[in-house]
């Protein structure tokens, strides 16, 4: 990927090395600046990214109070600021990228290159709703929430410091456990992850065979790998690959400050590409959910059961509810499911948290098959808001189409279905 600037490096002693690969990798112009001027010359050219050259510390944190919220701006796409730090530090900036100071500037480009992808997603969503907004076409809002509030990670590791990493993930993000590489490969296959840790307890071979099954899918090139402890240089061996990789040999707490803002521009990019899904169907997709929106569901529920009187088909509707579930293990089963349903089904999030599901073409046995498939992948996937407690139950109720219904009619059997259940 070549870097489009102006790009500003930041640093009081000469930073070649950065500046070298910059341009090396086709970034033009690249301006240096002192940590005195550089609020000044981040105003004055408004910067593809940022580099923090050299540890900053409080100078950072100074600089970093002149920026605005960078992620969830509504005037123009997130700056991505990459900043070296000493050991195992986190970076002095809230939401900055952090690399050990030791690490090769081709490091630095590698991951300032990841970043800038999703600086484009989010140019082109703010490009597209203003251009829809334009036309009338009312699309959804881009959430201003923090993208750690829906992110997930997995913790893969069977040390003694599992339980430490687990609690101090689990308070800040979804947290999805395994034991060993196997049940870690099944849950990057079968969910949305925005990090991977890898734990202590695991030999050389192992960490290395996993890192090299990441590094051979495309899918993860771009996703945010911790490992503790570990071989020094297992970073240079597959940074090439996996660009987001990270060691840290500090300890559970300082690798979780260290990657949570590798985290949160994960999962903020996946926000974005759920919102271009959006608005390439003009708002009748729902972005938190990849699910249908409200009212386009409505309406293709209606059109759904006129097809299937006119032409004498079976259809039927089903009705997921989760009693212990708060928003964040409704919208984890809502994305699960969406990446569940069959092309000609169609489903919908409610304000309660339930998700309804219209199977077409699909009578009540065919129904339940395809309800009871979806509830155990859900069973055994979904995020549970209480991990003492196990795993999260989908409750489930059917309805099939009768020749005397009506959608309103339809509906209210499943939801009394629901009720009396």
């Amino acid at each position: 990927m070549a870097l489009k600037g102006p790009f500003v490096v930041i640093a009081d002693s000469p930073a070649a090395d950065v500046v070298e690969a910059l341009r090396a990798a086709g970034a033009f112009p690249v301006i240096e600046a002192s940590w005195v001027d550089a609020a000044a010359a981040v105003a004055a050219v408004e910067p593809e990214a940022i580099v923090l050259a050299e540890p900053g510390g409080e100078r950072a944190r100074s600089l970093a109070r002149t920026f605005p919220d960078r992620l969830n701006s509504g005037n123009g796409p997130f700056v991505p600021v990459i900043a070296r730090t000493r050991e195992d530090g986190a970076a002095p900036i809230a939401d900055a990228l952090a690399i050990s100071a030791t690490a090769p500037a081709v490091h630095i480009v590698r991951r300032l290159s990841a970043a800038l992808r999703i600086r484009g997603l989010h140019a082109t969503v703010l490009r597209r709703t203003r251009m829809l907004a334009t036309r009338g076409v009312a699309v959804p809002e881009l959430p201003r929430s923090d993208p750690l509030d829906e992110a997930t990670v997995l913790v893969t590791g069977r040390g003694r410091s599992y339980p430490e990493l687990s609690v101090a993930l689990g308070e800040r993000v979804g947290l999805v456990g395994a034991l060993s590489v196997e049940s870690a490969a099944r849950a990057l296959n079968a969910r949305d992850i925005d990090g991977t840790v890898i734990g202590e307890g695991f030999g050389q071979r192992i960490v290395e065979a996993l890192l090299t099954v990441l590094a051979g899918d495309v899918r993860f090139h771009d996703l945010p790998v911790a490992v503790l402890g570990g071989s020094p240089g297992i970073v240079e061996e597959f940074s090439a690959h996996l660009p987001n990789l990270e060691r840290v040999g500090e300890g559970p707490s300082r690798l979780v400050e260290r990657l949570l803002p590798f985290v949160r521009l994960h999962a903020f990019g996946e926000r974005l590409k759920r919102m271009l899904k959006s608005l390439d169907a003009k708002g009748m997709i729902d972005p938190d959910t990849g699910l249908m929106a409200h009212e386009a569901f409505w309406r293709d529920l209606n059109r759904a059961v006129d097809d299937a009187e006119k032409r004498g088909v079976g259809l039927s509707i089903a009705r997921f509810s989760f009693a212990r579930g708060d928003r964040r293990a409704s919208l984890d089963a809502a994305r699960l499911l969406s990446r569940l349903m069959r092309q000609v089904d169609f489903a919908c999030r409610e304000a309660d948290n339930s998700i309804f599901a219209v199977f077409t073409a699909t009578d009540l046995r065919g129904a339940h098959v395809i309800a009871r498939r979806i509830a155990s992948v859900l069973k055994n996937t979904m995020l549970a808001p209480d991990r003492k407690r196990g795993s999260l139950d989908a409750t489930v109720t059917l309805a099939t189409l009768k020749p005397t219904d009506n959608v309103e009619s339809l509906v209210a059997r499943v939801v009394s279905e629901a009720a009396s259940g």
